[in-house]
């Protein structure tokens, strides 16, 4: 008898799991002649503000490893894809900066992007060029967003003419700590302009905003992000599900 109650609860988990990963399937919705084919010896790359940054080790230049990846929805992504593709050896690497904006990209990216020539390039930016303009005293705009994330798109694809690129949606969980009414609709121009830019670019799009707003049918906002912008473990394991939707 508790053997055959066991095997039913894990019955019901995996169930429950596998509807978990439907919801996000179709949340994000990518459909299969937009995914990313990974080469053999692929150099995946995640870059971006603190999202991606979690932490990571900044001096550890060593690639698929805890130090590189940081703490955050890279680091699970990473160890997903590495296993999943494990015949195909890619190599996975992590440059966000955390309080980055686009133009402190811009400054940084022949050395952090152009030069390691990657095949894959994740790019996770916009919060903070929204945020910033509230707390920092930034005073850059939506099209400001929008026109120095277009040239450095460009920049990237006149370097890198073969480079898959798959932008994630800046988000903002409404009602945690830092993210309150104040932040709408105009924080909505920034996603939007994202949206726009992998449209343009025949990028790969990731609706990070759709990911948690569908997730708080399952649990508070605060479960998913620390702050509103911020994940936590269970928000960077959405993250990383979502992100995983990009390949075949």
């Amino acid at each position: 008898m508790e053997r055959r109650t066991f095997l039913k609860k894990a019955a019901l988990s995996g169930a429950v799991i596998g509807l978990a990963d439907s919801i996000i399937a179709s949340t994000v919705n990518i459909p299969s002649s937009a995914k990313i084919t990974l080469k053999e010896g692929a150099t995946v790359l995640f870059q971006g503000d603190s999202i991606t940054d979690a932490g990571r080790d900044r001096k550890v230049s060593t690639p698929n490893t805890s130090p590189m990846m940081g703490m955050g929805y890279a680091i699970l992504a990473a160890g997903a894809l590495l296993e999943k593709y494990a015949e195909k050896h890619p190599v996975m690497i992590n440059k966000g900066v955390s309080g980055d904006k686009v133009f402190q990209l811009k400054a940084r990216w022949d050395a952090e992007c152009i030069n390691l020539k990657p095949d894959v390039l994740s790019i996770l930016v916009g919060v903070n060029d929204f945020w910033h303009t509230k707390s920092g005293g930034y005073k850059g705009t939506a099209r400001t967003y929008e026109t120095d994330y277009r040239a450095l798109l460009q920049r990237t694809k006149e370097a890198l003419p073969e480079v898959k690129l798959l932008i994630g949606e800046p988000y903002a969980v409404l009602g945690v700590n830092a993210v309150d009414n104040s932040w709408f609709p105009a924080f909505d121009e920034y996603r939007n302009a994202a949206r726009k830019l992998a449209e343009e670019f025949n990028a790969v799009f990731i609706p990070y905003q759709k990911v948690y707003e569908e997730a708080q049918k399952r649990a508070a906002p605060s479960y998913w992000t620390h702050d509103g912008v911020h994940a936590s473990l269970a928000g960077a394991q959405l993250m990383a599900k979502a992100w995983m939707q990009a390949f075949e």
